[in-house]
């Protein structure tokens, strides 16, 4: 319904899709980094929409989810989490995935928009348990542009795994570039 409005956005703010999510994938994750302001939700919900990809959900931490706001969240596809609370979170979504035929989760690998030096692992092991690719998106607001990867399989080497992600993003900007993904001070060890 918005979706003719967000493409208008889009070209008069002259940002662009690089990449293509594949159609015949039913299950994946999408990993989208760097994660440095709330402006990268705005620009996810409008990609989201310009994309027709609305089957795709993202978790949230619960209190966006109270009144007034919680249902307009939960309509643009999020699920909320108690983040203070770890409540095998990565076993609850390994389980929704193997419930569902198809089912497309974006997660920040970050888990925050604060600087990190180590990628969250819960994304990893959430499509390692489901047996589902994850797919690198970068939202790199320097060029306008979201960067869509390729799709790979995690291996269960979680360190070689994580190494070829932080490449990726390495060379994305986010809204706020100091708190990006810096492949210098950026490790790939499992926290």
């Amino acid at each position: 319904m918005l979706r003719p409005l967000y493409v208008l956005i889009f070209k008069c703010l002259g940002w662009k899709i690089e990449g293509s999510f594949p159609a015949t994938l039913k299950k994946y994750l999408v990993a989208v980094a760097p994660h440095t302001s709330n402006w990268d939700f705005v620009v996810g919900v409008m990609a989201r929409s310009i994309l027709r990809m609305q089957r795709t959900k993202f978790l949230g931490k619960d209190s966006l989810f109270k009144a007034p706001y919680g249902w307009f969240f939960r309509w643009l596809g999020g699920h909320p989490v108690d983040r203070t609370h770890k409540h095998d979170l990565v076993r609850q979504v390994v389980e929704i995935f193997n419930n569902h035929e198809e089912f497309v989760l974006a997660l920040a690998p970050e888990g925050t928009r604060k600087k990190v030096t180590k990628l969250r692992t819960g994304f990893y092991y959430i499509a390692l348990g489901a047996g589902v690719p994850i797919i690198p998106c970068g939202f790199d607001f320097a060029r306008k542009r979201i960067v869509i990867g390729t799709p790979f399989l995690p291996t269960g080497n979680a360190d070689r795994d994580l190494q070829h992600l932080i490449k990726f993003y390495s060379a994305i900007k986010g809204k706020n570039p100091q708190s990006g993904i810096d492949s210098t001070t950026l490790t790939a060890s499992i926290s």
